[in-house]
């Protein structure tokens, strides 16, 4: 494994850093939150038609840059120092590669060169609250989380005229804005019971188009920098991701999730890193009885500490992203458990680090102990995670524990 980087590789980390500091501070995010979409359009049409972020692990002949997922997961990586709200997540990390692995030539054709220039935003919509099961995190995606025929969850019928779907979504990244749906739906009863993915064409494509029947609500959610939303579907046209029923929809959800992970624990880095460059350069300035409290070595051990854990985070990061890149193993589910565990701590001694400003709305602190909290409840819980790679590993297999 070579654990250095290319010129390329740290020309895109140089480059994003430099214009997410100029275009995408606190006020700025605060801005974009509260915005209809959730995030700055303007900015979002910089990093796709400038920087081409979402096509940048996609293929050259869909309009991609053909990079892998490390690129991406440097480019997360500094997209999470800022807190920076896009809809990069949901349409390049989630929704593109699902596209790319089962989607038929001509669905290729159609939706990813419009997903590469930014034109097309997408959205992974599974029901409840199961997306960690979904792409196989804390649990076998195999199971009946997409409704199993029974009430509840996202159902799909077969008729005359194609697929209809019935149901909810909650908990869907960016479904709100979302120009293109990709919903995981139950079908086949209980003889041939499967998951399915369909493609469900919103009301938000810009040709006018789209699908009756779909309610889309924006949630409040505790991280308002990463949108959620419910979708409800009622007798919705949907189309089948792909040309093959038998497509096995749970083995590729459970590939693209250990990407997923790898590029979610890069963004928790990077807003670790840059909460804790905050948090030192504060405790430089405040003083307490005559001297800066960064002098008092209490306050030194606790952020040497935490340096050591956000590069102990780090390293597993990264070393996720190009085991992914390369096929070797899977372990993003790991990496993100010590990435979401780093970030927690991290935000948690920032903001009594900061004192009572910590504590306040005007101060950076709390987003990212909000981002920290939200992607826990998300993507964790951290000892799920941990819990699942060990059983995926058999570390406790055959009755005996490692003392």
């Amino acid at each position: 494994m070579d654990a250095t980087f290319t010129a390329e590789q740290e020309e895109i980390r140089r480059t994003l850093r430099e214009l997410l500091l100029k275009r995408c501070g606190p006020e700025e995010v605060r801005t974009a939150v509260r915005s209809e979409d959730g995030y700055d359009p303007a900015l979002w049409e910089t990093l796709a038609q400038q920087l081409g972020l979402p096509g940048l692990a996609l293929p050259e002949a869909y309009g991609g840059v053909g990079c892998s997922v490390t690129e991406l997961a440097l480019a997360s990586e500094e997209l999470g120092r800022s807190l920076a709200p896009s809809p990069l997540l949901a349409t390049a990390v989630l929704g593109a590669p699902l596209l790319l692995a089962l989607g038929s030539e001509d669905q290729r054709a159609a939706l990813l060169p419009r997903i590469s220039s930014g034109e097309l935003t997408a959205a992974l919509a599974v029901p409840g609250a199961s997306l960690t099961t979904a792409l196989g995190l804390t649990g076998d995606n195999r199971g009946d989380w997409a409704g199993g025929g029974r009430a509840g969850g996202v159902q799909a019928r077969q008729t005359d005229g194609g697929w209809r779907l019935y149901g909810q979504a909650d908990q869907v990244l960016d479904g709100h804005s979302a120009g293109l749906l990709l919903v995981a739906a139950h079908t086949g009863g209980f003889a041939r019971s499967r998951t399915l993915l369909f493609l469900v064409r919103s009301p938000l494509e810009r040709d006018g188009s789209g699908s009756a029947g779909v309610t889309r609500v924006r949630l409040t959610s505790l991280d308002e920098t990463r949108s959620q939303a419910r979708i409800q579907l009622r007798d919705v046209e949907a189309e089948l991701l792909g040309d093959d029923e038998s497509a096995d929809v749970a083995g590729v959800l459970a590939g693209v999730g250990d990407s997923v992970a790898a590029v979610l624990a890069a963004e928790a880095v990077g807003a670790a890193d840059r909460v804790l460059e905050r948090t030192v350069e504060y405790v430089k300035q405040r003083e307490q009885f005559g001297r800066a409290i960064g002098s008092f070595q209490a306050v030194k051990h606790r952020l040497a500490d935490l340096y050591v854990q956000v590069q102990a985070a780090r390293s597993a990061a990264y070393y996720a992203a190009w085991a992914t890149s390369t096929g070797e193993e899977r372990v993003g589910g790991l990496a993100l458990a010590q990435a979401l565990e780093a970030l927690r701590i991290t935000a948690s001694e920032a903001v009594q680090l900061h004192g009572g400003i910590g504590f306040t709305w005007e101060h950076e602190a709390h987003l990212y102990f909000k981002r920290a909290a939200g992607d826990e409840l998300l993507f964790g819980p951290v000892h799920r995670l941990r819990e699942h790679a060990a059983d995926a590993a058999r570390l406790f297999g055959g009755g005996e524990v490692a003392v």
